[in-house]
């Protein structure tokens, strides 16, 4: 895929310390737009730890920075099942005693009509997109309540919003997660954790191509004119990453239950 590049630096959030003395959870942490949360994350001087069922990428990444001086580690895991969540986030509260932030950034995705989705299709974009995030949540949810202070963000989509042909199962799973985020930050707000969710469109990642490789292959509008006509160009995944960081800091201490859109107009339009 050629579409229209914007040259940003994968270390382009300058190092400073919001993020100080906080530890981080990243699921889908090993590559794309959580690779990139990892590394702005890390930049702004917090520890992080990884989770993702990409062993290769995810180990590369944390012995990277650890190399660079940076506290990251790498838990291999499948954040759809109960048993691997709970053993990788007891084992990351192990190493650091508690998660200040959590990003659950994990995701999959199936184009195809909406009559020919399997029953293995529904399940498999439900437990990737919604029950991931749940499972997560519920598992780190505790120990921010009895500390006082949390902060959880979602990566949603604009889908939630404008849906397109050919991703129904995709869109009903990316809602279900997006309306139980929004009901954690209601429910557990008297608790000092704050929920959240960034909503972007496409994105120059693995997830973002094999989107719109899908899409072109049922001739949905989804060619690079077509992609710069609906947002100007596509986005990049440390833009996205930007977001998470601002939302994880306390200069944000005030949102909590919000949807931030990085579409650079898609759904306004």
């Amino acid at each position: 895929m050629s579409l229209h590049r914007l040259h940003l630096s994968p270390n382009r959030i300058a190092p400073s310390d919001r993020l100080s003395g906080r530890t981080a959870l990243i699921s889908g942490g090993a590559n794309g737009v959580g690779a990139a949360a990892v590394r702005a994350f890390v930049a702004a001087g917090a520890e992080v730890a990884i989770l993702d069922r990409d062993g290769a990428s995810g180990a590369a990444l944390a012995e990277e920075l650890s190399e660079a001086g940076a506290t990251v580690v790498f838990l291999e895991a499948d954040v759809s099942k109960a048993e691997e969540v709970a053993r990788a986030v007891d084992a990351v509260i192990e190493r650091f005693e508690h998660i200040d932030i959590l990003f659950n950034h994990a995701g999959d995705i199936i184009v195809k009509p909406f009559l020919s989705y399997t029953i293995e299709d529904w399940d498999r974009m439900m437990d990737n997109n919604a029950k991931s995030a749940f499972l997560v949540t519920r598992r780190v949810l505790p120990g921010m309540m009895k500390r006082g202070y949390g902060n959880i963000i979602n990566t949603s989509s604009t889908a939630i919003s404008v849906c397109s042909k050919m991703e129904s199962a995709y869109i009903a799973s990316k809602a279900a997660m997006h309306q139980m985020a929004r009901a954690v930050a209601v429910e557990f707000r008297d608790s000092g954790v704050r929920c959240n969710l960034i909503c972007p469109n496409f994105i120059r990642t693995k997830h973002g191509e094999d989107e719109i490789e899908q899409l072109r292959a049922y001739g949905v509008l989804a060619t690079e004119e077509d992609v710069n006509t609906l947002q100007g160009r596509i986005c990049e995944p440390e833009e996205v990453a930007a977001v998470a960081l601002f939302l994880a800091s306390d200069e944000s201490s005030f949102i909590n239950g919000a949807e931030i859109y990085v579409d650079n107009t898609f759904t306004a339009v």
